[in-house]
C-alpha cells in the first residue's frame, strides 16, 4: 500500500496526516505531525459481543517516554498504568467522537494513540483528538465525523491558535475546542475570569480551524478511505407501538413523583412489569428480547421528559426552566481540619475539605515536557452509596479524575501567588449525595473550604450546568440539571467562575452539535445562576478567614546568598539539622538562595530564622538571638547564638537586677534569648539579657 499524505495549515504551524505506512493491520491508522510532535492514531473494529446493550467504545492515549528523549521514572524504567494527563486526555478524544456514531451500532471499536515524538514547545493532546478522528474516519466503521480539535489561548488581548507552552504561561486562556463541519461538539476551558463575550468569541474563533481540519482529514479519506460496511437493523415498529401503549401514560405520571429515589423506584416498578409482559423471564422463546423492551421504554421516558419541559415549561421535579434547587452551606464542619465546607444543593451534596501544606508537599509532575511542580491539587471522590448503590470499590477512574480536573481548573485562577501565599493547598470533595452536577457542587463547596482555611482567594467562585431539550419545533435550556435530565437531555454544558467572569467550561453533548447562538444563550443563563449561587454562598462565609487554623504549619520565607547555602546545610547537612532539631521547624532551600521555613508553632519558624540570619549575615552589634548556654562560669555564661559560635554574658548582664549566681539565671542546655552589644576586633562576641529586659520593661510602660 503506498503512503498517501495530506497537509493544511493551522495556527501558523504544518499539520500533515499519514497514512499507509505505519499500523497496516489496523482498521484505521494515521499518522499526525504537527510542530515537532508525531501522534500515532489507530482504530479496530471487532465483532459486538452477543447480547450486548451498549455501544462499547474504548479510548486510549500514552505519552511514550523516549518521545521527548527521556526514561520513565519509578524501579522498572518502563511506562505503566496511565498518568491523570493521559486520562484527561483520554476522555477529551471520546467525547467528541462518541455522539457521532449511528443508533444501534454496537460494535466494539478500540482506538489507541501513541505519542512518538514529543515537541518540547507543544502539548501533544490536540495531534491527539486529530490521529484518533482521522483513524476512524478511514476505517470501515460508519462513523458520522470526521472532527477537528484545536486548543484556544488569548494573550494581551490577542487570540492564538493551538499556544507554546510558554504562551500559555502568560494567557488568560486555555480552551480545548473539538467539531465537525456543521458545529461545535466538545469544549473545555481553563481561564483567568474571562467575560462571557470573549468566551464566545474564542469559540467562534477555534472553529474556523477546526473545519479546515476537518476538510484535511475528509480529502484524506477520499483517497484512503475504506467502504463503511454496516447496516442498521430494522427498526421493530410493533415493540416501539406497545411500549408506548403500555409505557407512556404510566410514566407521565410516575416522572411527577418529586423525590429522586422514590421516582427511581416508580419507574423500575415500571419498567419490570411491562418487560416481563412483553418479554417473560420464564419463556422459551419471548417475542421481543428484555434488553430490546428496555431501550424501547428508555425512548419513551426520553420523550416524556422532553414533552413535558417543552409543552408545560415545568420539569419533573416541578421546578421551571431557570429554577435552582435549595442551596444550603456550611463551614467549620471538622475538627482539626485546616478548613472545611458541606456544601447542599437540592439532592447533591459535597463534604470538602482543604489542606495545607509546606513546599515539600507538592506534587512532581514528570511527562513529556519539563519537570515541574503543582502547589494547588483537588481531588474527587464518588463512593456508591452517593447514589444509593452497592458497587465495587477501586482507585480513581477516569470520571473521578476528569471531575476533579475540571473543578481543579475552575478554582486555579482566584488562588493567591505563592510570594502572597507560600503553603501548598490540597482540596478534597467528597460527594456524599448525587444528583446532578457534583463537579459544580465541588467547586462551591471548594471555595467554602478554601476561605475557611484563611486562603486568600481574590473572588468566590461558583459553578452550574445547563441543560438542552429539543424537538422539531423549539429548544428550552434548563439551569441546574438533575441527573435524569442530563441522561434524557442533549447536553450537560458546566460553567464555573466568579461574579467578574468565567474561570472553567466543560461541555458534554449528546446531540450532533451545538450552534453558536446556543452558546452564547447558555452563557447568559448561566451567569444569571452563578450570581444567585454566589450570594447564597456569601451569606455563609462573606471573606476567607484573617487567621489559618491552628493545626496547620506556620510558614516564613526569607532570601539568602547563594553562596552562603553550603553555610547553613553544614558538612553532610549537620548545620540544617541542628537548626531543624533545635527549632521544630523544616527547612527547605532553593538553589537560587529561597529559603522556606515551616512550623506547627510560629516560634519555632522565628527562631529557625534567627538562626538562618546568624549564619548568612553574620553576629553583628544589636541582633537579637535566642541562643543555647554552652558553659557556665563564675564570671558569667557562654551562650551559643549562632553554629559554632559562642558569645559571653557577663554575670552583671544577666538580669536587670542583682545576680549572686549564674546559675540562678542560667544552666547549661537552657535557651535564652539576648542581645549582641559588642563584637571586638578578634570576633569575641559580647552579650546582654539586661539590656532585653530593660527595654521590655520600658515598651510595657508606654502601653
Amino acid at each position: 500500500m503506498e503512503t498517501i499524505r495530506v497537509e493544511t495549515e493551522v495556527g501558523g504551524r504544518k499539520l500533515i496526516l499519514e497514512t499507509g505506512k505505519i499500523a497496516k493491520q489496523a482498521d484505521g491508522a494515521v499518522m499526525v505531525s504537527y510542530g515537532d510532535s508525531v501522534v500515532l492514531g489507530t482504530a479496530v473494529r471487532a465483532v459486538p459481543r452477543e447480547g450486548i446493550d451498549f455501544f462499547p467504545l474504548t479510548v486510549d492515549y500514552r505519552e511514550k517516554a523516549y518521545a521527548a528523549g527521556k526514561f520513565p521514572g519509578g524501579f522498572f524504567k518502563r511506562e505503566g498504568r496511565p498518568t491523570s494527563k493521559e486520562i484527561l486526555t483520554m476522555r477529551m478524544i471520546d467525547r467528541p467522537i462518541r455522539p457521532l456514531f449511528p443508533e444501534g451500532f454496537m460494535d466494539e471499536i478500540q482506538i489507541q494513540c501513541f505519542v512518538l515524538a514529543a515537541d518540547p514547545t507543544l502539548d501533544s493532546d490536540i495531534s491527539a483528538i486529530v490521529s484518533g478522528s482521522a483513524a476512524l474516519s478511514l476505517s470501515s466503521v460508519p462513523f458520522e465525523g470526521p472532527i477537528g480539535a484545536v486548543r484556544v489561548g488569548r494573550v494581551e488581548g490577542q487570540l492564538i491558535i493551538n499556544p507554546t507552552y510558554e504562551q500559555l504561561e502568560v494567557s488568560d486562556l486555555d480552551m480545548i475546542l473539538a467539531g465537525h463541519k456543521d458545529a461545535v461538539n466538545m469544549i473545555e476551558v481553563g481561564a483567568r475570569e474571562i467575560s462571557e463575550e470573549v468566551a464566545a468569541e474564542a469559540i467562534a474563533f477555534g472553529y474556523e480551524s477546526i473545519k479546515a481540519i476537518c476538510g484535511a482529514i475528509a480529502e484524506l479519506r477520499e483517497k484512503a478511505g475504506k467502504e463503511r460496511t454496516w447496516t442498521p437493523p430494522e427498526p421493530n415498529t410493533e415493540l416501539a407501538r406497545l411500549a408506548r401503549e403500555k409505557g407512556y401514560d404510566e410514566c407521565v405520571k410516575r416522572r411527577r413523583i418529586v423525590g429522586k429515589l422514590e421516582r427511581q423506584a416508580a419507574m423500575k416498578e415500571l419498567y419490570d412489569s411491562v418487560m416481563d409482559e412483553l418479554s417473560p423471564k420464564d419463556a422459551e422463546k419471548p417475542l421481543f428480547e428484555r434488553n430490546a423492551v428496555f431501550n424501547a421504554l428508555q425512548k419513551i421516558e426520553e420523550e416524556v421528559i422532553t414533552d413535558l419541559v417543552l409543552s408545560t415549561g415545568r420539569r419533573t421535579d416541578g421546578r421551571g426552566p431557570t429554577d435552582l434547587r435549595e442551596i444550603s452551606g456550611e463551614v467549620g464542619l471538622l475538627p482539626r481540619t485546616h478548613g472545611s465546607a458541606l456544601f447542599t444543593r437540592g439532592e447533591t451534596q459535597a463534604i470538602v475539605v482543604t489542606t495545607l501544606g509546606t513546599a515539600r508537599d507538592e506534587q512532581i509532575i514528570d511527562g513529556l515536557a519539563e519537570e515541574y511542580r503543582r502547589k494547588f491539587m483537588l481531588h474527587y471522590n464518588f463512593p456508591p452509596f452517593c447514589v444509593g448503590e452497592a458497587r465495587r470499590i477501586s482507585g480513581p477512574g477516569r470520571r473521578e479524575i476528569g471531575h476533579g480536573a475540571l473543578a481543579e481548573r475552575s478554582l486555579e485562577a482566584v488562588l493567591p501567588n505563592v510570594e502572597q501565599f507560600p503553603y501548598t493547598i490540597r482540596v478534597v470533595s467528597e460527594i456524599t449525595e448525587s444528583n446532578g452536577s457534583s463537579s459544580m457542587a465541588s467547586v462551591c463547596g471548594g471555595t467554602l473550604a478554601l476561605m475557611d482555611a484563611g486562603v486568600p482567594i481574590s473572588q468566590p467562585v461558583a459553578g452550574i450546568s445547563i441543560g438542552s431539550f429539543h424537538n422539531d419545533e423549539q429548544r428550552m435550556l434548563v439551569t441546574d440539571i438533575i441527573g435524569e435530565e442530563d441522561h434524557f437531555g442533549d447536553m450537560d454544558f458546566k460553567v464555573a467562575g466568579t461574579q467578574r467572569g468565567i474561570t472553567g467550561i466543560q461541555l458534554d453533548l449528546k446531540e450532533r452539535g451545538i450552534s453558536q447562538e446556543t452558546i452564547v444563550a447558555v452563557l447568559a443563563q448561566a451567569k444569571a445562576a452563578r450570581i444567585q449561587i454566589l450570594r447564597k454562598m456569601l451569606a455563609v462565609l462573606s471573606r476567607p478567614r484573617k487567621e489559618i487554623s491552628r493545626y496547620a504549619p506556620r510558614i516564613l520565607t526569607m532570601k539568602i546568598n547563594p553562596e552562603k547555602i553550603g553555610a547553613v546545610i553544614g558538612p553532610g547537612g549537620k548545620g540544617i539539622r541542628g537548626i531543624e532539631g533545635t527549632t521544630g521547624a523544616t527547612i527547605d532551600i532553593e538553589d537560587d538562595g529561597s529559603v522556606t521555613i515551616s512550623c506547627l508553632e510560629m516560634d519555632g519558624a522565628l527562631k529557625a530564622r534567627e538562626m538562618i540570619e546568624l549564619i548568612t549575615e553574620g553576629v553583628k552589634v544589636g541582633t537579637i538571638c535566642t541562643g543555647r548556654v554552652t558553659s557556665v562560669k563564675d564570671f558569667g555564661a557562654f551562650i551559643e547564638v549562632a553554629p559554632g559560635q559562642d558569645g559571653l554574658c557577663h554575670i552583671s548582664e544577666l538580669s536587670d537586677g542583682f545576680v549572686k549566681s549564674v546559675n540562678e539565671v542560667c544552666r547549661v542546655g537552657d535557651q535564652v534569648r539576648v542581645k549582641v552589644i559588642a563584637v571586638d576586633d578578634q570576633g569575641r562576641i559580647k552579650l546582654s539579657r539586661k539590656v532585653l529586659l530593660l527595654e521590655e520593661a520600658a515598651e510595657a510602660k508606654k502601653q
